[in-house]
């Protein structure tokens, strides 16, 4: 008895059936012998080596297509393209194991199943992965840190937002698109850009923007690849999607990528040389602690994204980034709060050259409002989106 999806070989000299390709070779290599002396045998043992090859071609095409075939799976799910479902769904499959497991109770079960139901409605996030006033708390230590830097350049004011069980695992792109939008709704400047959004939109919301800026022309190309369609999905996003999505907004943005490394050991220092040009420009005065009008920067690398929210020098000349990490949890990012003399809470933030080590960065970096014509004229040049390469 052979099992449905077991592959069977037959001989091409008397039709036997096998299942194994060498045991048909041995079956066939006795037809051989017999025949060895046989009118035409080297003319038939030639056809049967190209048949025999002919079969090992296939057999390996086959595992090949069938390799292929998982690994495009597998990739389809690991950049949320593969149907599962999107914010809600995770969150509700989230909460239901939490109840399995004990963790939760079924009545605040209902009750977050019905509070996030109702921020999805009105398409805003229900606050519960932000920390507020890091900022601020940054500023006042840094004020009193004595010891090794030199100067320090701060973002204005950033909400820190982190995953939470909706987008887990592949939604950081998005909740760096939050923080920045929380700094840019205190600034005064973007209130006109922004009348439309006057709250943190929540994460399904963001996805029903990008598609709006899609339809609007923006990034063609970036589209075909979601297949317009980001809403109901847990897809990735990057770099282009929040450019686009920045620009439909009509604010002025760049991408800037730091294709290769730049100094020793796989490293970017110029990448934090243009960071520190960033916060620093206009804001060069003697003072150690600078808090700048300056947004915070959007970075991506393969994998994640983070926000940048300032940027270290010390007195040994070294530059450290200050970074937003939507991984890092509410109850991690609250211990910044408190003044902590001695600093050891900042290594959540600091990241200094050594530590950003991928091949490739990208970073989005706000810069001011467009006019509804430069907008226009950003939307056509998108349909050819090619971000400025630092050599």
């Amino acid at each position: 008895d052979i099992g449905n999806d077991e592959q069977l070989y037959e001989c091409p000299m008397c039709s036997l059936t096998c299942t194994n390709i060498q045991i048909l070779q041995e079956h066939v290599d006795l037809h051989l012998e017999e025949h060895s002396f046989s009118e035409g045998g080297n003319i038939r043992d030639l056809e049967l080596a190209q048949w025999l090859q002919t079969e090992e071609d296939n057999r390996q095409r086959s595992e090949e297509e069938k390799r292929e075939r998982e690994e495009f799976k597998k990739l389809q799910r690991q950049y949320g393209l593969d149907n599962s479902g999107g914010y809600k769904q995770q969150f509700l499959k989230s909460m239901e194991k939490e109840v399995d497991r004990g963790k939760m109770q079924p009545f605040e079960y209902h009750k977050r199943k019905a509070d996030m139901m109702e921020c999805l409605a009105f398409g805003i996030d229900d606050g519960k992965t932000k920390t507020s006033g890091v900022i601020e708390a940054l500023c006042k230590y840094y004020e009193n840190e004595n010891k090794d830097v030199r100067h320090v350049w701060l973002s204005t004011g950033v909400d820190h937002f982190h995953s939470s069980l909706g987008d887990r695992g592949w939604g950081c792109g998005y909740r760096n698109f939050q923080m920045l939008l929380s700094s840019l709704l205190q600034n005064s400047s973007y209130d006109d850009c922004l009348r439309d959004t006057m709250l943190i939109p929540s994460i399904p919301k963001i996805q029903s923007m990008i598609e709006d800026a899609w339809r609007e022309g923006f990034d063609p190309h970036g589209a075909s690849h979601f297949n317009n369609r980001l809403h109901g999905s847990k897809a990735w996003i990057g770099a282009c999607e929040i450019y686009s999505l920045l620009t439909s907004l009509r604010i002025k943005c760049q991408i800037i990528d730091f294709h290769k490394p730049t100094g020793p050991m796989g490293t970017h220092p110029r990448l934090f040389e243009w960071v520190l040009r960033y916060y620093s420009t206009d804001n060069e005065g003697g003072a150690k602690v600078v808090c700048t009008s300056k947004p915070p920067i959007y970075l991506q690398h393969q994998g994640h994204s983070r926000t940048i929210v300032g940027i270290e020098e010390k007195k040994n000349k070294t530059l450290c980034l200050l970074l937003f990490d939507p991984g890092c949890p509410s109850q991690e990012m609250q211990k910044l709060l408190k003044q902590n003399s001695d600093g050891t809470s900042l290594r959540l933030l600091r990241k200094f050259v050594g530590s950003l080590k991928e091949k490739q960065y990208q970073i989005v970096a706000v810069d001011g409002i467009l006019s509804l014509e430069e907008k226009a004229a950003r939307c056509h040049a998108s349909r050819v989106l090619t971000s400025e390469k630092i050599p």
